[in-house]
């Protein structure tokens, strides 16, 4: 396995495919004179602030390898080795080179290489690299990282085709030749979404089905409600005294992957994260997404001037009716003679009855207070147009919104998702010329330009009333100190961080979880939400999404029966393997036969060979079931993951 790229998804990806999975992964690190070696700017000044929090509160094992050595750039965890002392049969090697060209791919050996990983930043270097491994390799499988989805699906077919050029006999579903386009934004958006908002389902599209999973709270003394099944449950305590929350270190006290139901009724008082429904893919998102593009009538004109007009509008109805009752007139003719009265155009009442003068005195006052109401309907709806393409201002009285801060990559996807679920949102960039700015002004999120750590910026975003803080920049110590001077203006605000670092990241959760005990704390790191689902795809098999279930991850990926023989011939019931994977789904697109509802699956059903399901699993169980490195996974030992 080659992965190339230099970012914290590279290095993650690589030690996923050496330490979960025992494969030999070589990183190809690019090497520019004029840019730095580590990412300083996110990290460095971070960690100065937090070093000396992190030497008092997190109690490591083991050290950290060499800066020269092979591998010391990819991250390692403790349970890379299983309890049976047993070491990956992989290696992983770091490469250094200018660029991915020809000699620097030739020299890792593409030729010779299963899959080969694109995981740079900038799009056209990825591009660049794909074109030239499918030309040495038309057999390579490869899997690149875009943020335009609409170019990516062009690639794949395109570089697909050229394998089938190069070797007219090639047949990219047999011999695995085949282009995996993938968004590490895309796979990340979603949990980042839900962790700031209480409730919100987290969704996986697995096919031609969505599936929706929701962290529910119990109720004292109860078990957890198992929905549709238990996905996970999350941890018993808040306050683990190794500084282990929300890991597998933490013990029975941690999360539990995959429980069975006995394990789930034993787990009182435990909050759950289940899957609660599983429903049709369609093209709900296209729609949602026309609406959100269009103007709103609703918002053409506030709620003050449309209750204005509204009881102009009655006014005038009463007058109507009561004309009608007096003179006798035809309802439209009294209507017609009342609106005369209104704009001071008709005939004064001059020798008939009072009851017609009266009325036509109380049309004159209400003309007077309809006049201010029109020319307040007017300016408004031209400020509601002119602002359809300019960026809003929040409004005085907006309460209970998510603050996003950073409309880079991360915060436009999740700006995006954020508006499908018809969340408020309060966007801050200090960039006016940022990607996400547009997508800001065409779903009219309210925007503040400017740069969050300067003293004004959050209050204007109405920071004091708002529902949660995402602090979404790239640079660590950015995200931590918005955070910090949020807390400070409302201490209870719950907040998601996006960390580089993951010991900075647990020095920061355990002391704003201390110093805010009432509050909700979360930290997200895209690329520990992403490295899954690209290590999948270079084992040729398709993670469909990732569930973040507090510091560890539960993987949902499609996979065929007949390649599985932990799978074939087995039920529903004997698939389970708790702690490792569960057979949830059926996927529609996968099954040559079977109509009707692909998720009621019966616990008695067989497993046939033209099967295609889709499995909720753990990183190391979905290793265990796709045979990689099961030579030291006993089946029988128990063991934690590290997810």
């Amino acid at each position: 396995m080659i992965v190339c790229g230099d970012d914290a998804l590279a290095h993650r990806l690589a030690g996923e495919l050496h330490e979960v999975y025992g494969e030999r992964v070589t990183l190809l690190v690019p090497v520019r004179p004029d840019a730095p070696r580590t990412p300083t700017a996110r990290t460095g000044r971070a960690l100065a602030l937090f070093g000396r929090v992190t030497a008092a509160v997190i109690r490591t094992t083991g050290s950290t390898a060499p800066a020269g050595a092979p591998g010391a750039s990819a991250p390692s965890t403790p349970a890379a080795s299983d309890a049976d002392g047993g070491e990956p049969t992989g290696t992983l090697r770091v490469v250094e080179s200018a660029e991915a060209d020809d000699r620097a791919l030739t020299d890792v050996g593409v030729e010779r290489a299963a899959a080969l990983a694109l995981v740079h930043e900038d799009d056209e270097t990825n591009i660049r690299a794909a074109l030239t491994a499918r030309r040495l390799n038309p057999r390579l499988r490869l899997v690149i990282r875009l943020y335009n989805r609409k170019l990516g699906q062009h690639l794949e077919t395109l570089l697909d085709q050229a394998a089938a050029v190069a070797e007219p006999g090639l047949d990219p579903e047999k011999l695995d030749a085949a282009t995996t386009v993938l968004s590490d934004v895309d796979t990340a958006a979603p949990g980042l979404a839900a962790a700031a908002v209480a409730g919100t389902s987290k969704v996986v599209q697995a096919g031609g089905l969505l599936l929706h999973a929701v962290e529910r709270l119990p109720a004292a003394g109860e078990a957890p409600d198992p929905g549709l099944c238990t996905l996970a449950l999350l941890s018993a305590t808040a306050g683990d005294p190794a500084g282990c929350e929300g890991s597998e270190r933490s013990g029975d006290a941690g999360p539990r992957l995959l429980p069975d139901d006995r394990t789930v009724a034993a787990a009182t008082g435990r909050a759950a994260v289940t899957l609660e429904a599983v429903t049709a893919a369609g093209p709900v998102l296209a729609s949602a997404r026309l609406a959100a593009s269009a103007l709103p009538v609703a918002s053409l004109f506030s709620r003050r001037l449309r209750w204005s007009l509204a009881g102009a509008a009655a006014a005038v109805l009463a007058l109507a009716l009561a004309s009608t009752f007096t003179t006798g007139d035809h309802p439209l003719h009294a209507a017609y003679l009342t609106l005369l009265d209104i704009f001071a155009i008709g005939d004064p009442a001059l020798g008939e009855s009072t009851s017609r003068q009266v009325l036509q005195i109380l049309a004159g006052f209400v003309g007077l207070l309809l006049l201010p109401v029109i020319v307040a309907a007017v300016i408004e709806g031209l400020g509601t147009f002119r602002t359809a393409t300019t960026l809003r201002r929040p409004p005085r009285g907006l309460s209970g919104h998510v603050v996003l801060l950073g409309l880079g990559k991360v915060g436009t996807r999740v700006l995006a998702r954020l508006r499908r679920l018809n969340i408020p949102v309060v966007c801050v960039e200090s960039d006016p010329e940022a990607r996400g700015i547009a997508v800001a002004r065409r779903l009219r999120v309210p925007t503040v330009i400017g740069d969050v750590t300067e003293e004004g910026v959050l209050e204007a975003a109405r920071i004091d009333r708002a529902h949660a803080l995402l602090a979404l920049t790239s640079v660590d110590i950015t995200n931590l100190e918005a955070a910090l001077s949020a807390r400070a203006v409302s201490p209870d605000l719950r907040v998601v961080l996006r960390l580089y670092d993951d010991d900075f990241a647990t020095a920061v959760f355990r002391t704003l979880r201390t110093a805010h005990p009432a509050a909700l704390t979360r930290s997200r790191s895209v690329s520990h939400l992403a490295a899954p689902a690209f290590a999948g795809a270079m084992l040729g098999r398709q993670v469909l999404g990732a569930v973040p279930v507090e510091r560890r991850v539960l993987l949902f990926a499609a996979v065929d029966v007949a390649a599985h023989p932990l799978l074939d011939g087995a039920t529903v019931a004997a698939a389970f393997h708790p702690g490792k994977w569960r057979v949830i789904a059926m996927d529609r697109g996968g099954t040559k036969s079977g109509t009707g509802q692909a998720w009621r699956l019966d616990p008695d059903r067989v497993l046939k060979p033209d099967d295609r399901v889709v499995v909720a699993a753990t990183r190391r169980g979905l290793a265990e079931l796709l045979g990689r490195g099961g030579g030291h996974l006993p089946v029988n030992t128990p063991r934690t993951d590290n997810d």
